[in-house]
């Protein structure tokens, strides 16, 4: 389970750095950035965050709630950033990753004095110093918000995408390859700007139209 270990060896403001939607198909990488100015917060909040791919998506939702709830009360500061499907075709998805990581950090709205970044890619030319952290969503409560943050906005976003294109079940598959987006590719092809166009399916995809 997650703890302050490494944030209480660490000085200054320091921000549990996270990301989500690397592997799919489409849609944007997305990170998250979070900063607990206090220890003294939601308990609940405190207790059930971990690794979001360990957390049901009914729990990630009630975390990401109390996230933005302690954020409301000066608790806990919260960035997101992204990195479309054009960002991720020009620069890869490894370089979108750490674009979306960086604007994470600058949307906190104050620079940390360090980052704590799940994995064990360090980005360069970041606003602060930082360190990687493996497994970091399940042994740092900061990588583990940022990882809640992470997750449950892209998958939002993704439902949002599944109104406007009905066809690909996105607010299911969160734009991975799955069956039903497969089909939804054979039947009605891919969207411009929403699919990644440097992944190996979607090149087949286009080959298969050309």
């Amino acid at each position: 389970m997650p703890d302050f270990e490494f944030e209480n060896k660490l000085q200054g403001l320091v921000a549990g750095v996270d990301e989500a939607g690397r592997g799919p198909w489409a849609g944007p990488v997305v990170a998250g950035a979070v900063v607990f100015l206090t220890h003294e917060v939601d308990e609940f909040l405190l207790e059930n965050l971990d690794d979001s791919k360990k957390i049901t998506p009914k729990k990630r939702e009630t975390l990401y709630e109390k996230l933005f709830e302690a954020q409301d009360k000066g608790q806990v500061l919260i960035g997101i950033g992204q990195a479309q499907a054009q960002e991720i075709d020009e620069m890869n998805i490894l370089q979108a990753t750490f674009l979306a990581m960086k604007r994470a950090v600058e949307g906190l709205g104050q620079i940390p004095d360090y980052a704590i970044i799940d994995g064990n890619h360090k980005p360069k030319d970041f606003p602060c110093q930082s360190m990687t952290l493996i497994k970091g969503d399940a042994r740092s409560y900061s990588v583990a918000a940022a990882s809640i943050a992470a997750k449950v906005f892209r998958d939002r976003m993704m439902k949002d995408l599944a109104l406007r294109y009905p066809y690909y079940g996105f607010e299911k598959n969160a734009g991975y390859g799955t069956k039903d987006h497969i089909e939804g590719i054979k039947a009605f092809g891919i969207i411009d700007g929403v699919h990644r166009k440097s992944y190996r399916p979607i090149q087949e995809a286009l080959a298969k139209v050309a």
